[in-house]
């Protein structure tokens, strides 16, 4: 069975540093893969070069049966891969509903010309498409549904702006989402609930997901399969167990080679 999302042999040249060095990587339908690796392993790059936002030097990158490079972020989008961000980003102008309205709009059909003369099928089309954001915030309860519909993103907690840019990715209607770091700056008890928000996309909304994540309780909580990267190259694949153990990856974040002690200690 043909994999989701597959790179074989991808390659990103920054001035002959290889950001991501001939690297072959794949994710099933269904499964939660975390991307790990210290700062500077190549990871948010991978997610750029799959996303459009990088052109690749080489290698290929194929989704659901579509190689993926030379296409725009918006058409890969349109494909079924939607992304957050380390940073957040959201229309801070725009009220809770809009930003998810937002991501729906890549799945219209009115396009530019509906939206300015509002023919009855723009207006049905509207009405569908926030019919659809209100069930996706739904999904959120209290955090960001409701009575919150309305009120605007630049008001919202941290941790429930981070909510908001993954209810966004929902709004795609995307297969796989890509999360990049979604629990950085959250306190213990946030960081427990995005992690247990990452299992509810996968077992209730059937998301596939890949996130690059630091935070290692998170990964080892969340994790069907762990892929480790340094220096642009996979150096680990496997269960959690086998790649905290794993002695390329404790050199990678220690900087010398594990001993014994070490191998224990994890």
């Amino acid at each position: 069975m043909p994999h989701l999302l597959e790179s074989r042999g991808l390659l990103k040249d920054f001035g002959g540093l290889n950001a991501v060095d001939h690297l072959d990587f794949h994710i099933d339908e269904g499964e939660i893969v975390s991307l790990i690796g210290p700062n500077g392993a190549g990871k948010t790059t991978f997610f750029n070069l799959i996303t459009g936002f990088y052109p690749a030097d080489d290698g290929e990158v194929l989704f659901d049966g579509h190689n993926l490079l030379g296409l725009s972020p918006y058409q890969i989008t349109e494909l079924g891969i939607a992304r957050t961000f380390q940073t957040v980003r959201l229309f801070q102008e725009m009220t809770i509903l809009e930003n998810v309205m937002v991501g729906q709009h890549c799945r219209g059909r009115s396009g530019v010309l509906g939206a300015v003369f509002r023919p009855p099928s723009y207006r049905a089309e509207e009405a569908r498409i926030r019919k659809k954001a209100e069930e996706q915030l739904a999904f959120f309860g209290s955090r960001l549904g409701g009575y919150r519909l309305d009120q605007m993103a630049n008001s919202l907690s941290y941790a429930n702006r981070r909510r908001l840019e993954i209810a966004r990715a929902m709004g795609t209607e995307a297969k796989l989402i890509l999360m990049d770091e979604p629990s950085a700056g959250m306190n213990p008890k946030e960081t427990e609930e995005i992690a247990s928000l990452i299992g509810k996309l996968r077992d209730e909304r059937g998301f596939t997901i890949l996130v690059i994540e630091h935070d290692m309780k998170v990964v080892k909580g969340v994790s069907d399969r762990v892929v480790a990267m340094d220096y642009g190259h996979k150096i680990a694949e496997g269960t959690y167990e086998n790649v905290a153990n794993d002695e390329h990856v404790i050199e990678a974040y220690l900087g010398r080679k594990a001993t014994r002690e070490d191998q224990d200690a994890s």
